[in-house]
């Protein structure tokens, strides 16, 4: 009787818990959920939070993070994951899943200083796009809710600087001087706003208007979640070692949660005549370099062939005709017929899923080409945008006729770390389009729309949205349980060893 009263007891404080934690749409994400969740809950909260930084990610870049077009977007996308993003009445299970998949991103996402990077930009657009939908009384209660006890300056000091606020700060009129609050802080608080000459400065103080105060909150907000990051990494042994978990955060650090290219829609339409063709027009960057240096060298170490070998086969290519590719390659190197079918043809079988495990393996995703395995000397394969110097890579896209502005603007997407964005940005250029119509994810992808532009095979815009809304819809992702995840991790770490060089 005491237990299950110790119990409902626990219960209850849970629940008081968690109704006081939800009763806004944006939290500092302090305290770490304490419910018990299934293991299939937790990966697709952590599936669907992805895509929501990956959407925020994508139409920061696109549409410009100050726009309104950057508004109705994320608007619409937020809504359509089923994600809270404005205040007012409760969304408990919205918040609930807001809360609880952040926590779960972030132990997938402390491992790399490259994965922590990305997860705060990601996390802090979304904060800053949250904070300013708040209505201003909601925003206050945000600031007091969580301690941010901004100094504020007195009703006869406004009256005062009355003038110089209006001269100093953008859209700030003498109405609104009175209305709202106006806030004091050290002008290195506010280095953002000090640098746009956003604000009024005065004895070593910033006077941040209220619709500013996000900027100050931002930079709060980094804070908390990067020594949050920190702590998460060094906490992430323990974790780890829970082999019901280990697999899903390691997927989910490279996870794609697109379409999948195991299943060869196109099987035996593509000739290998048409190959040097196709991998000139259609082929992503990194698929057009390894062609190249496996036609210039008659070779690709392993993870080259890996990489292209799957994305061969993901576009069409049969088992009987990639055993042809590879050997008449190879043949025409260093490796005769026979040495080719004593060490090279049974891992071409293996992939088609036709020796071993029997496992039909699927093409690697962008994802998984940029962060995993980067090529070292001598290797062609990973992600030109991610893992080429910027001159190497200027260099080539001016080869391939790629116009001066055009590469600039690639340049500045790698800068910024976008990578898949910067590929998207290269299919735009070369298939002289202004909008790609989707959001690039994945080598096979690319191929696709590629070969549907040049052919007239779509709809231009509509049959695009609705493959792209197919893909992005939670309802329509089948999410692999924990023990597909750590099947497939074994499977392509036991097909990694039938790829090694002698």
């Amino acid at each position: 009787r005491q237990f299950y009263q110790r119990a409902r007891r626990r219960k209850k404080l849970i629940g008081n818990f968690q109704n006081d934690l939800y009763d806004q749409c944006l939290q500092f994400y302090g305290q770490p959920p304490l419910e018990n969740i299934s293991l299939t809950e937790f990966e697709t909260f952590a599936v669907e939070r992805l895509k929501l930084l990956k959407t925020v990610e994508n139409v920061g870049v696109s549409c410009g993070k100050s726009s309104e077009q950057y508004t109705k977007k994320l608007d619409a996308e937020i809504s359509s994951l089923n994600f809270p993003h404005r205040g007012g009445i409760s969304e408990y299970e919205k918040r609930r899943k807001d809360h609880i998949s952040h926590f779960i991103l972030r132990l997938a996402y402390c491992q790399t200083e490259d994965l922590r990077r990305w997860f705060i930009q990601q996390e802090m657009d979304l904060f800053r796009y949250r904070f300013n939908c708040l209505h201003s009384k909601h925003k206050t209660d945000f600031l007091h809710k969580n301690n941010l006890k901004y100094e504020t300056v007195s009703a006869e000091e406004k009256k005062n600087l009355k003038d110089k606020l209006i001269a100093s700060s953008y859209g700030l009129s003498g109405t609104k001087v009175e209305e709202h609050d106006v806030y004091k802080v050290p002008f290195q608080d506010a280095l953002d706003l000090v640098r746009t000459r956003k604000v009024y400065l005065l004895a070593g103080n910033a006077y941040i208007p209220h619709h500013e105060i996000v900027t100050i909150v931002l930079n709060d907000f980094r804070t908390r979640l990067s020594k949050a990051l920190a702590m998460t990494a060094r906490s992430l042994p323990a974790v780890q070692s829970d082999e019901r978990l280990q697999p899903l955060l390691s997927h989910l650090s490279h996870a794609y949660v697109g379409q999948d290219y195991s299943i060869q829609k196109n099987i035996g339409k593509i000739s290998l005549e048409q190959i040097d063709a196709l991998s000139g027009k259609s082929f992503p960057l990194c698929m057009r370099h390894l062609h190249k240096a496996l036609r210039e060298n008659h070779h690709l170490r392993h993870g080259g062939r890996m990489q292209y070998g799957l994305f061969l086969k993901g576009i069409g290519l049969t088992l009987e005709q990639a055993l042809q590719f590879w050997r008449s390659e190879f043949v025409k190197g260093k490796v005769d017929a026979d040495k080719f079918d004593k060490a090279y043809a049974y891992s071409v079988r293996h992939m088609f899923g036709k020796e071993g495990k029997r496992t039909d393996y699927t093409p690697y995703s962008c994802m998984k080409v940029i962060l995993s395995n980067p090529p070292s000397q001598g290797d062609y394969h990973g992600c030109p945008f991610r893992h080429s110097d910027p001159e190497l890579l200027k260099q080539k896209l001016q080869n391939y006729k790629v116009s001066p502005s055009g590469i600039n603007q690639i340049l500045e997407l790698v800068k910024g770390m976008h990578y898949q964005l910067a590929c998207q940005k290269y299919f735009e250029l070369t298939h002289n389009v202004e909008d790609a119509g989707f959001s690039l994810n994945h080598p096979n992808q690319y191929f696709t729309e590629s070969q549907k532009l040049l052919n007239g095979g779509r709809d231009i815009k509509k049959e695009v949205d609705m493959s792209q809304r197919s893909q992005e819809n939670p309802a329509s992702v089948t999410h692999p349980s924990q023990a597909n995840s750590k099947q497939a991790h074994e499977e392509m770490g036991d097909l990694d060893s039938f790829f090694q060089d002698e």
